[in-house]
């Protein structure tokens, strides 16, 4: 006798409900936002770090083009470079540089106070002590490119600070006509 075997029923998938009319808004709400947050944020990175690079692309291409002492302080690098560590909190400050194929140049000059002349010697490698009164150690050839004009009657000091190869020699020249506020002329050249 044979028996049959009752065929297994094939399952059913259960029905999917149909998707009520929040379920969807919420659905595409939640697509906008991860297309916006995908998309958006690395496009305005983009348009940020573009405008900032073509500012960034101007500054220099003026700073290549001055022709004098350019009113503004130099960036940390150019300061750390050619050691002439403005303070932070000097006034007037104007630097010009002048490059070739043998020999850079750093022009600066600001006005501090008793405190940041101090600071700014310390951190140049001399100090106070070691300025020579009567002493302005600027040549001529640095005038001339900068357009200085250094009073007569001032009362100067200077001092030259010489460092080991190929790190820079700066020439410092402080007019203390007016010892509160010592006007400071630094001239750093280095050759590499």
């Amino acid at each position: 006798m044979t028996t049959q075997h009752p065929s297994p029923q094939p399952r059913r998938r259960p029905e999917k409900m149909p998707e009520d009319r929040r379920h969807m808004i919420r659905r595409r709400w939640l697509t906008a936002v991860t297309i916006v947050l995908l998309v958006g944020i690395p496009a305005g990175y983009l348009v940020i770090s573009a405008g900032q690079s073509r500012d960034s692309g101007r500054v220099k291409e003026l700073e290549a083009s001055a022709s004098g002492l350019q009113t503004n302080r130099p960036s940390s690098m150019k300061r750390r470079i050619f050691e002439v560590p403005v303070p932070w909190d000097a006034w007037a400050v104007k630097y010009y540089e002048t490059s070739n194929w043998k020999t850079s140049r750093f022009y600066a000059e600001f006005t501090t106070d008793a405190v940041g002349l101090d600071v700014f010697l310390g951190e140049a490698g001399t100090s106070r002590s070691a300025l020579t009164p009567g002493l302005n150690p600027i040549g001529e050839k640095a005038v001339e490119i900068t357009g200085w004009k250094f009073a007569e009657g001032a009362v100067w000091q200077g001092v030259t600070v010489n460092r080991e190869k190929p790190r820079p020699t700066t020439d410092i020249a402080v007019d203390m006509t007016d010892p509160a506020f010592p006007k400071v002329y630094a001239v750093s050249t280095t050759s590499p």
